[in-house]
């Protein structure tokens, strides 16, 4: 008689655990399939695999997913706990499993950045915070908020405004010098150390540190006054009465005038949202949200999950961490905080006084921001179904697949697809193809190309998408059924054609195309649902058009420099690499150039005088 295949299971499982050590490490809960479902951290492994399997014991509602759906487990055993926290880390990255806490930020949240090492620091914009030793402040709630940030900063201190590393020499000032908002290191010489200090007062600001450069500016004012310059205590004035007006809309928390986040958490079903306050100088600056639309672990995992995930990047670690509920491996992240900052910080789970209250309050933000996600959620799912209505799909299309191509008389070609997941962009899952099989201009071709590397057998094919949009008409359509049909997919999922209306044939909207049917399916009736594909469609194109546009510039840059005399691959790439831009290079000065590793004089001067003349 054959063994029944599950108690089997079963019964490897528990003589896998049994064998288990006493020691800290990392776990892997599997799936039939080999894939990883969840991964943990223990501090004593035997324990904690154990109690997954052990019957009686009251579990919470993600063990009672995952026995369900556990066949299989590895674990890694490692020295402390704390190299179990940092390798969970690292395997939910690399993993992404399904039920485990992954942050998914809707977009990436500006900062401002000022680059120390030039001698003339300037502020600039920066989305991607890089560990190239400048300093970054942020991220702020919005685009709007940093600009007007920005804004303020140039109107009130005098730091210079142009780009580069360095100023570029000028024969005449600027117009932000002409009216005294820059000191012009462009076209005179300026006190290092002067500079330096309006720097200081910048870094201040950003800090949140306003009471005390109020202090610092008020000081400077009097004191200009005694010495009857009276320009400078009016520059000072001006600078005061703009801090002033700076500090009267800013929001006071504490007393204590400390640097914290504190973190509130919401949660509705399996839906959770947490929501981090960015308090500095006792005053709060700002928010930001972090929408889970589906959560199993318990507060406690949540909030040790987000505090290693969100903080390992973070451009900023303060020394105090307010949270709602106490983290699993609270003393273990207190020491991997320290560890990163270089200095100590302590996570605090406050119960009274104002330090509660400010906890409370970001529970009460966090409340408010789940609820706007899930009414948004409500309205896409409904639209979704909408759409699944009126196009007669065989399911409701959660995630969207989009193609479009991007050539030049077929020089060049790209293809691109971005991926809208529950309604909304996911920009994780955007696509770029560089055309490497057609080389004249072919889009049906090319097309196919794409479409055969996106769906090919493999583990990139999945997840699949519930619906695929192709940029084109009937044509492009057959391209795409005739693909997924050699690969086995025709029946897997919807597809449909967009095509642009043609007014000079009299139409007044974009049309629909299905397989199988010959005139495209009317939405007039349905505007929302066709102005919800054209936006997935222009996404795509605007993507596609991006790319596109990075290569020709990549083949731009490559041709402009190989036209320079004593230029040759190796100094191209040197150059590149050191100034990032053509511009920079163009911008550069003798010194800067002949600085780039490898340069010779000759060849610096043979640069500039190529750009110089225009190149």
């Amino acid at each position: 008689m054959c063994p029944d295949p599950v108690q089997k299971m079963k019964s490897d499982l528990d003589n896998k655990r049994t064998d288990l050590p006493n020691v800290p490490g990392v776990y892997l809960m599997k799936d039939a399939k080999g894939r990883v479902l969840y991964v943990g951290k223990a501090r004593n492994l035997k324990k904690r695999v154990g109690s997954y399997f052990t019957k009686g014991r009251s579990k919470d509602l993600k063990t009672h997913v995952l026995i369900e759906k556990i066949q299989d487990f590895d674990t890694i055993i490692t020295s402390t706990e704390k190299e179990a926290l940092i390798l969970e880390s690292n395997l939910i990255k690399k993993h992404r499993p399904k039920y485990n806490v992954i942050l998914r930020d809707d977009k990436r949240y500006p900062c401002l950045r000022l680059d120390l090492k030039s001698s003339y620091p300037n502020l600039t914009i920066a989305r991607n915070i890089q560990k190239d030793g400048a300093m970054y402040f942020g991220p702020f709630a919005s685009p709007g908020a940093v600009r007007k940030t920005m804004k303020l900063i140039q109107r009130t201190f005098k730091l210079r405004k142009c780009k580069g590393v360095t100023p570029r020499k000028r024969q005449r000032p600027c117009l932000n010098h002409q009216m005294a908002l820059c000191l012009g290191p462009c076209t005179q010489a300026v006190d290092p150390g002067q500079y330096r200090a309006i720097v200081d007062e910048v870094i201040l600001f950003l800090k949140g540190r306003t009471p005390e450069l109020l202090q610092r500016t008020r000081e400077a004012m009097e004191e200009a006054a005694l010495r009857q310059d009276f320009e400078s205590a009016a520059e000072h004035r001006d600078r005061l009465l703009a801090l002033e007006s700076t500090l009267e809309r800013q929001v006071a928390t504490t007393a204590d005038l400390a640097d914290r986040d504190v973190i509130g958490l919401a949660r509705k079903g399996r839906a959770a949202l947490i929501m981090v306050l960015f308090v500095r100088g006792g005053f709060w600056l700002g928010s930001r949200p972090f929408f889970l639309p589906e959560t199993l672990p318990s507060d406690a995992e949540v909030m040790d999950s987000f505090v290693q995930q969100y903080y390992e990047d973070a451009p900023f670690r303060p020394k105090e961490i307010l949270l709602p509920c106490v983290p699993e491996s609270k003393v273990v992240l207190e020491e991997w905080l320290e560890e990163l900052k270089g200095e100590r910080v302590h996570i605090r789970i406050p119960k009274r006084g104002e330090k509660a209250k400010i906890v409370q309050m970001a529970n009460r933000n966090a409340i408010k921001s789940l609820d706007e996600h899930i009414s948004a959620a409500i309205a896409e799912a409904g639209m979704l179904e909408h759409l699944k209505r009126r196009l007669s799909l065989t399911a409701r299309p959660e995630r969207i697949e989009c193609f479009d191509l991007s050539n030049v008389a077929g020089a060049e070609g790209v293809g691109a697809m971005v991926v809208f997941d529950g309604g909304k962009p996911s920009r994780k899952d955007y696509r770029r193809f560089k055309i490497k099989m057609v080389s004249q201009a072919d889009d049906y071709a090319m097309l196919r190309e794409v479409l055969a590397r996106r769906y090919q057998p493999g583990e990139k094919r999945d997840p699949l998408p519930g619906l695929l949009m192709v940029d084109g008409g009937k044509g492009q359509l057959n391209v795409a059924v005739g693909v997924l049909k050699g690969l086995g997919l025709l029946d897997s999922f919807d597809v449909i054609g967009i095509a642009k209306k043609d007014p000079e044939r009299g139409e007044t909207e974009d049309k629909i195309f299905k397989p199988g049917r010959k005139n495209p399916v009317s939405l007039r009736k349905a505007p929302e649902l066709l102005l919800f594909l054209q936006r997935i469609r222009d996404e795509a194109h605007r993507y596609v058009i991006a790319y596109h546009q990075k290569r020709r510039m990549m083949t731009y840059r490559k041709s402009v420099l190989e036209s320079v005399p004593g230029i040759g691959s190796k100094r191209r790439m040197r150059l590149l690499k050191h100034f990032g831009s053509i511009r920079r290079i163009k911008d550069a000065s003798f010194e800067e150039i002949l600085a780039v590793p490898g340069m010779t004089r000759t060849a610096a001067e043979s640069l500039l005088s190529v750009f110089g003349d225009g190149g």
